[in-house]
């Protein structure tokens, strides 16, 4: 049963219970943050839920993901498990860099989850070299590469979106506009303002602006655009329009914008969106819906005893898997 391009009956239950899954996963990160389990820098995902669901949805175990800094939500998605993302935020050597990594570098290989990266826009250039190679290689994957408003200003966007179009690079770059880089609202950063993806205008790389608040529209548009990528190559351009309902990181005291307009903007919130989406339809019931609550809740606290019990790690893997 078809119920929009992309999308299956039997699909509906999963998609719901990742999203919530980032959630719960992100607000036990907040927790464990302000009880000093987790340091430094802790940037959530909360809001953006449809972006990451909808769109790693569409790929192939060949595709490649790759993203910034906010990466929880694109590695959860991608498959890793919670316990192993949440103890890697707390630094234990469970985590899937050993403790090493911590919030921003979350990765896994066997994934083909290239990591959150810290500099804005370094994932950018690495996203292309990854389309060169499968491009070089002869293979019909695809890479998907997260970033935000931010890195639009960095020199690396730009000569990376060249080179994809120049070389005809099977590469998505995803721009998930939720309106603030840092603490500075992107009207004020960009002269594209709420249309940044015009810009992909000048490289000749077909764009399109989406509701990034609505996992069908995301759903459907990622799609597409892996389908125009493994039928005629080329880079694609989306922009999904998005909202933190937090802060930049969990340092961040938000005096920047008004409380109305974060309430302005719950109202898309885009779990509630897809359930009554679900509900309407008539495709989860209300049971369903409490279950698979309830089983994240446990998920998500296993996850935090996984990594409050796992071992910090051993003095002697300091100088392990780096270059000398």
């Amino acid at each position: 049963m078809k119920l929009a391009p992309n999308i299956e009956k039997s699909e509906v239950s999963g998609l719901y219970r990742q999203m919530v899954l980032i959630r719960r996963f992100e607000e036990a990160a907040a927790r464990l943050y302000m009880q000093s389990h987790i340091r430094g820098f802790l940037h959530l995902y909360i809001g953006e839920e449809a972006i990451a669901v909808g769109a790693v949805s569409t790929l192939g175990p060949n595709d490649y993901v790759i993203g910034h800094y906010r990466d929880h939500g694109h590695a959860l998605a991608r498959g890793m498990e919670p316990k192993v993302a949440m103890a890697e935020l707390c630094g234990k050597a469970t985590g899937s860099s050993g403790g090493k990594g911590g919030s921003m570098h979350l990765f896994d290989a066997g994934l083909n989850f290239m990591g959150g990266h810290a500099i804005v826009a370094g994932q950018i250039p690495i996203a292309v070299g990854l389309a060169l190679a499968i491009q070089h290689k002869g293979e019909n994957g695809a890479v998907l590469c997260f970033f935000g408003d931010g890195a639009v200003n960095e020199g690396e966007f730009h000569e990376s979106l060249n080179l994809a179009s120049v070389w005809n690079l099977p590469v998505i770059f995803f721009l998930e506009n939720n309106l603030y880089g840092m603490g500075t609202h992107v009207d004020r950063t960009h002269a594209a303002g709420r249309d940044i993806f015009k810009v992909a205008d000048h490289y000749k790389i077909p764009a399109v602006q989406i509701d990034g608040m609505d996992l069908m529209a995301v759903r459907q548009a990622t799609a597409e655009a892996t389908e125009r990528i493994r039928d005629v190559g080329g880079p694609v351009f989306l922009e999904a329009m998005t909202y933190r309902y937090r802060g930049h990181s969990m340092a961040d005291p938000v005096a920047y914008r008004e409380t109305t307009e974060v309430d302005e903007w719950r109202v898309s919130d885009p779990i509630e969106r897809f359930k009554a989406f679900a509900r309407g339809e008539g495709l989860i019931s209300d049971d369903e819906f409490a279950e698979i609550d309830a089983g994240v809740d446990t998920t998500i606290e296993d996850a935090v005893q996984f990594a409050l019990n796992s071992p910090e790690p051993d003095m002697d893997t300091l100088f392990d898997n780096i270059y000398s």
